[in-house]
């Protein structure tokens, strides 16, 4: 098991792509370690993606995707100005906000930066705002889309342990309000200290916030629909991806006419290539789970862990500081399907529920879409803002330090996570 680790981190160090790295580390341990035919990769990877559940995810990308393109994206945006403009530092205030709203349609935190930043960026740096803070608080309000439902991620979390998607999509609420309003705080406490560039907030206006409210009703109709339908028991967490991809695109086309028909052949293609990007991984990284599982690894792992600590909390600790580490290094997914079928049955033998566990690995590897080297959703973020990771990075405690105090709270409170799903499922 060592040589597929330690294998599986060459391959990663020496730049070969995740999904390549994690095919090659399980063959090399097949063929050395064990007598399996080989053909059982091709069954392994075709297992992988062979799930109903799984084909929520190339529809919650297409929905983000005709967010962007449609116009619904602005629509959250200028309901956020209205909302949230008249605080100090505004702008912030009003990415934060907006990325609460586009996470409840997407799902994929890297899609929502980039609409986000493609809004908000040119607006900040014409009113002199710190450009690697706002980078940051942009990254970070992308990010959410791990939480808060309906994520990809915990969509992933849900098949691969077994547990309902809709309880699932219900503990994140809370936390994810709370990582939104932590957030709001944080970057508040940053603006008033930062003189008169963040002060330049326009007058709270009921008249503007009603007719922005007016103009966002077909898209904050969109999370309701899903949430609510899957939550009720309606359809499934496929089928509101479904319903998402048909609304988003009826709104987009017929009531804000933002996007017209020769572009949707574009956004098809695109989910085409951003979903088999993902989908890949997920049946390579299958294979990897496979062997860790028929090697003994969780056994072993357990028995070291109760050796350190007895207590839920060490082991929450011990998990927690794990996963922010691999956050940093590693793609969410392919994190999520080599680790969590390790860690999930020895948290359940530690008395920790699952929901609240799979929500707490999203909490983790949502800080890893902010934290560098890897962190996509700051890479997109600088990107936009035209600034490079490294000048970002150094902004991007402001934006840690909330987040990992709802990470702690969210592990060491569990009704912050199970209220929701246990009034709902009982």
């Amino acid at each position: 098991m060592i040589l597929a680790f330690g294998g599986f981190a060459l391959l990663i160090v020496s730049g070969i792509p995740i999904v390549l790295a994690l095919g090659i580390a399980a063959l090399i341990t097949i063929v050395t370690f064990t007598d399996v035919p080989l053909a059982i990769l091709a069954q392994r990877v075709y297992g992988g993606v062979n799930s109903f559940p799984l084909m929520a995810i190339p529809f919650f990308v297409a929905a983000g995707l005709i967010m962007e393109a449609g116009g619904i994206a602005r629509r959250f945006v200028n309901l956020a100005a209205a909302l949230v403009g008249w605080i100090t530092g505004s702008l912030f205030m009003v990415a934060v906000v907006t990325g609460t709203g586009l996470a409840a349609i997407s799902g994929s935190g890297s899609a929502d930066t980039a609409a986000i930043s493609s809004i908000l960026v040119p607006e900040m740096k014409k009113r002199r705002y710190d450009v690697d803070l706002s980078a940051v608080i942009i990254a970070a309000a992308g990010s959410m889309a791990s939480i808060i439902p309906p994520s990809i991620i915990m969509v992933v979390i849900a098949i691969t342990t077994n547990q309902s998607i809709g309880a699932m999509f219900l503990g994140g609420i809370v936390p994810g309000l709370l990582i939104a309003l932590s957030l709001m705080i944080g970057s508040y406490i940053f603006a008033k200290r930062g003189g008169a560039t963040y002060r330049d907030a326009e007058p709270f206006s009921g008249r503007r916030l009603w007719t922005a409210f007016v103009e966002a009703i077909p898209a904050l109709c969109v999370p309701i629909i899903i949430v609510g339908g899957i939550v009720g028991g309606v359809f499934t967490a496929t089928e509101a991806a479904c319903i998402a991809v048909f609304a988003t695109l009826i709104i987009s086309l017929f009531i804000y006419r933002e996007l017209k028909l020769p572009q949707v052949w574009g956004l098809i293609q695109r989910t085409v290539s951003l979903s088999a990007a993902v989908l890949i991984i997920v049946a390579t990284a299958s294979i990897f789970s496979w062997i860790i599982a028929n090697l003994g690894v969780p056994a072993a792992l357990d028995a070291w862990l109760r050796s350190v600590t007895s207590s839920p909390a060490g082991f929450i600790l011990i998990v927690t500081l794990l996963l922010l580490v691999v956050g940093m290094f590693m793609e969410s997914i392919s994190a999520i399907l080599i680790i969590l079928p390790v860690l999930m049955p020895i948290a359940v033998g530690y008395g920790i529920d699952p929901i609240q566990f799979g929500v707490l690995v999203a909490l983790n590897l949502s800080v890893g879409l902010i934290t560098p080297p890897y962190g996509i959703c700051l890479y997109v973020a600088a990107l936009v803002a035209g600034r490079s990771v490294e000048q970002v990075s150094r902004r991007v405690w402001i934006a840690l330090v909330p987040m990992l105090i709802v990470l702690l709270l969210t592990a060491f409170v569990p009704v912050l996570t199970l209220a929701l799903p246990r009034l709902a499922f009982g």
